[in-house]
């Protein structure tokens, strides 16, 4: 077990005590007077963000770990498409062996150019799962977002994961908050998952609560709570299994299987929930996030993994990897409060 894992168990351990804790804490007083004075900076336009002429949204989150951005995205990206207008994606690629000090097209809405392990798992996945939408990869949002414009006439641009990325001005925030974990033990990074601290919210125009369960009560409980305490419109997405496919063929999997579950995502503990139900797990394996993958690691047997790994498995020699599909099912017109 790595030390990334290690901290990553602090931060959901509202109980956990110890010198390594409080190490943590006095280094998050540097991170918290970093982030606070960038946030002044652009609060008070002593920075100010960069405007393009398109629509620009930003989907993204106040803590670390996979909260569920990337469908939410592909979502609201296949709605506007829908629409009529011309989408890009700009993400900055992490996990990508790509430089993402270059503007990376993945996909120009027709062809992508990239495998997952150049591009980025969830670049790739974006462009894969979201016909007709850009793709970028780049560190600068600004210089991929004038890219996008000049070179493809989009009307609108989505960053993912780009709540903290204040250099771009964005003319909807919508921030994600996962139903099971919260805010962990609500502390800023290291000792916890914060990026930021609570003062962020004042920037948020819509608080998303992920739902990644079959019952959903508790989701929309947490909704109504941090809309009347935040005093924030809030609404969830209700994320849940659809069914187990093969990677290779698309042949589902039949329910009752002895399998093991792999991945390599932020917040694992869900994915393995997810298929306890209807599987047979012999063994759970989670790598860190955006592991990029050699098939000498994979076990033999059939194996149940994410779609976000899956698209860095497609080009092995094996015909029992499968992948689970997740329904993600989100109002984007409440959302963006657009009336028909």
């Amino acid at each position: 077990m790595n030390l990334k894992t290690e901290i990553t168990k602090i931060h959901y351990n509202r109980d956990y005590k110890g010198i390594f804790l409080n190490f943590l804490e006095f280094a998050s007083l540097f991170y918290g007077f970093g982030s606070k004075l960038k946030n002044i900076l652009y609060d008070k336009n002593i920075l100010p963000p960069q405007k393009v002429a398109a629509f620009v949204i930003s989907v993204g989150n106040i803590t670390t770990g996979g909260v569920g951005k990337t469908p939410v995205v592909s979502e609201i990206a296949k709605y506007f498409i829908n629409k009529g207008e011309k989408v890009a994606i700009i993400s900055r690629g992490y996990g990508g062996r790509l430089s993402n000090k270059n503007i990376n097209v993945i996909s120009d809405g027709e062809k992508i150019y990239y495998n997952a392990k150049l591009s980025g798992d969830e670049p790739f996945w974006l462009a894969q799962n979201t016909p007709k939408a850009v793709v970028l990869t780049s560190k600068s949002r600004y210089n991929a977002a004038q890219y996008a414009i000049e070179k493809f006439g989009v009307t609108k641009i989505i960053l993912d994961d780009g709540f903290q990325h204040r250099k771009l001005h964005r003319d909807f925030d919508i921030v994600l908050m996962d139903s099971e974990k919260g805010f962990g033990n609500e502390k800023l990074l290291p000792a916890g998952p914060l990026r930021e601290g609570t003062e962020s919210f004042k920037r948020i125009n819509k608080l998303v609560v992920v739902s990644k369960n079959k019952d959903h009560t508790r989701a929309e409980k947490i909704a109504k709570i941090m809309s009347k305490k935040m005093n924030i419109q809030t609404q969830v997405c209700y994320t849940e299994p659809d069914y187990i496919y093969n990677i290779k063929t698309g042949e589902h999997l039949e329910k009752g299987k002895e399998i093991t579950a792999l991945c390599a995502i932020g917040q694992p503990e869900q994915f393995f929930k997810f298929l306890t139900e209807d599987y047979n797990i012999k063994e759970k394996l989670a790598f860190d996030d955006h592991h990029i993958y050699k098939e000498e690691e994979i076990p033999q047997g059939l194996i149940i993994t994410t779609e976000k790994d899956a698209v860095k498995m497609q080009n092995f020699n094996r015909t029992d990897i499968y992948a689970l599909k997740l329904k993600t099912v989100i109002n984007i017109e409440t959302l963006f409060n657009i009336t028909t």
